[in-house]
């Protein structure tokens, strides 16, 4: 008999990160993203590893030198959100052709119904694209089954293996079934191999063709492996993929067949022998309509449901109650499991909002009063949220403020263009577009928002920090140096808790021709809170205070009226003293217990 793997109750991430230990991972890089931060986050903090782990400066670059592992043959893993891995496409899709020695995984999470995200785009279509095999997990149990078998599939068929779990797989929690950690034996080796990883023309046709026709071997393994398999049970099916599948496998009437996609590529054999076996079939998938293409291909005159005639949307997250309404529409349910609830009582609307002395809200406050009618292009990152005090006016892609900011320079040579961007988002995509912005003579301010951390994701280290993934000290960068280095001739640093200085600073940057670089530098004040730092809370002298609501209207959560009218600061303050310099009658002081 078998022995019973040992259980945890683990987050999704957690149990895709134990998989890689499982698996004997030797090298590990990536780039953080909401819904895939947590898996390098879990194995970085790893006691003693085995394995080589970085946060790479952006997601090519993490791609980059975890392929080159590979090549050396070591197990490699680059991990990343979904929209990270167009920052990456350009190796993935050559990757493909030069192949992997070591196995090679590309974590790319998707999220359906952008949780924290600028769009809903869908992995799988890269996987199609590139010709690379990709696994799609319907629950937390086979994404780490799924992950710790990827490098074999990798191995198998010398090809990068894209693994893609969705937020609700990242971020759910199972009682999952481990096995036993496996340090790597492995030693890294590069064998020169010019025609299999110098992709000029001549070596690029040969190596299409080599690609091409792993294929279809491809697709019937991952059918062998049991990754896509058919029950068959009635003359109508559910066809499922990814986590519909989990949906689908709750409420599923016993008379309907189901037939399962885990994997890709698809064999069309296989998809036309069973799909053949009935007369109507529903396909149930998040996102494009990649399994039902592919069902409607093999088809014949067999009915077929699903987003292309409307029965289930193309966009947003699914749920056990949406997909049940599609098996009604279909005629599988007699009932709706789900009958509508009363209504609850409405509660009032809380959006996030930016963390009591954030830095990002004086810079923000401060910009919209020395540009009254400027535009303000912004990035990615918790200063998106300035979006709510009226300074974010763009939102696209991390490094997009200055190159969009940039663009409208050039196009309303009027209009102040003033644009944000994060520190590690600026180390990310940034650098170039200033450059650009710069060699272009574009009249336009960058302020760089320094808090020394890439905050949105869970407080990673970057290049900005002074510290790798693991802890070990590294050389800061100088920001000011490196805008200089860029061309910028007019850059300056300056506390955003000062708000003269900061507001001085703004004016005289609005009134000098080309690009100007402001940085404005505070730690993130979570990370203060955790390595102790503290300030003095601040307070208002209600005796003074006019209740005029300047301090209100500037929008921190640690200011509140009270019931006379009169402002009032709460145990959020952090003691950043801002609402102190924006009081006109001066009520607001420095006192109180120490935070």
């Amino acid at each position: 008999m078998a022995e019973e793997r040992k259980k945890q109750y683990l987050l999704g991430n957690a149990a895709i990160a134990h998989a890689c230990l499982e698996a004997g991972v030797d090298f590990v890089s990536g780039y953080p993203g909401t819904p895939s931060s947590e898996v390098v986050d879990t194995l970085r903090g790893v006691k003693d590893p085995w394995y080589y782990l970085e946060w790479s400066v952006n997601e090519k670059v993490a791609f980059e030198n975890a392929i080159g592992a590979s090549w050396c043959g070591c197990r490699s893993i680059v991990t990343m959100k979904h929209v990270g891995l167009n920052v990456a496409a350009d190796p993935l899709m050559t990757s493909a052709y030069t192949g992997v020695k070591g196995g090679f995984v590309v974590l790319s999470a998707d999220d359906p119904f952008a949780h924290s995200s600028q769009n809903e785009q869908d992995s799988r279509m890269y996987a199609k694209f590139a010709q690379i095999p990709c696994l799609d997990p319907k629950d937390v149990q086979q994404a780490h089954d799924m992950m710790t078998a990827a490098w074999n599939i990798s191995e198998k068929f010398s090809l990068p293996v894209l693994f893609r779990p969705t937020t609700r797989i990242c971020h759910s929690k199972s009682d999952v079934a481990l096995g036993e950690e496996t340090p790597s034996p492995r030693k890294g080796e590069f064998v020169r191999d010019p025609k299999q990883y110098v992709v000029i023309p001549a070596h690029t046709r040969p190596l299409h063709a080599i690609l091409t026709k792993k294929q279809a071997e491809v697709a019937k393994y991952l059918v062998e492996a049991g990754y896509n398999s058919a029950t068959v049970r009635g003359e109508r099916a559910v066809i499922a993929g990814g986590i519909s599948a989990a949906y689908v496998e709750e409420i599923l009437p016993e008379d309907i067949s189901l037939i399962t996609i885990g994997a890709y590529p698809i064999d069309a054999d296989w998809l036309a022998e069973v799909v053949g076996k009935h007369t109507e079939v529903l396909v149930v998938e998040e996102l494009m309509p990649v399994v039902e293409e592919a069902v409607r291909q093999v088809a014949g005159t067999v009915t077929v449901h699903g987003k292309l005639d409307g029965y289930l949307p193309h966009e947003g997250e699914f749920s056990t109650a949406l997909v049940a309404k599609a098996l009604l529409k279909a005629g599988y349910l007699k009932e709706d499991p789900f009958p509508p609830e009363k209504q609850p009582t409405a509660v009032a609307v809380r959006p996030p909002i930016l963390c009591p002395g954030c830095l990002h809200r004086s810079v923000f406050y401060a910009m919209k009063k020395v540009f009254k009618d400027g535009v303000f292009p912004s990035d990615i990152g918790c200063y998106t949220l300035g979006l709510q005090m009226g300074a974010v006016d763009t939102t696209i892609c991390m490094g997009a403020s200055i190159t969009v900011g940039s663009g409208i320079a050039h196009s309303c040579p009027e209009t102040d263009v003033v644009s944000t961007i994060g520190d590690s988002t600026f180390l990310h995509t940034g650098v170039n577009g200033l450059i650009n912005a710069v060699y272009n003579n574009t009249n336009q301010t960058v302020i760089i928002l320094d808090n020394r951390i890439t905050a949105m994701t869970g407080h990673q280290p970057n290049p900005n920090t002074g510290m790798t993934a693991t802890g070990v000290e590294s050389p800061k960068i100088s920001l000011e140096e490196l805008a200089r280095a860029c061309g910028v001739s007019f850059v300056e640093s300056v506390d955003p808790y000062d708000l003269t200085d900061l507001l001085e600073t703004l004016k005289a940057a609005k009134e000098k021709p080309g690009v100007k670089v402001i940085i404005a530098k505070q730690p993130c004040v979570i990370m203060n809170k955790r390595n102790g730092v503290k300030r003095s809370r601040y307070v208002v002298d209600a005796e003074r205070c006019n209740k005029c609501g300047a301090c209100i209207r500037y929008g921190c959560p640690a200011l509140e009226i009270d019931e006379n009218g009169a402002a009032v600061t709460t145990a959020l303050c952090t003691g950043c003293g801002v609402c102190a310099d924006i009081c006109p009658a001066g009520a607001i002081h420095r006192g109180g217990a120490r935070q």
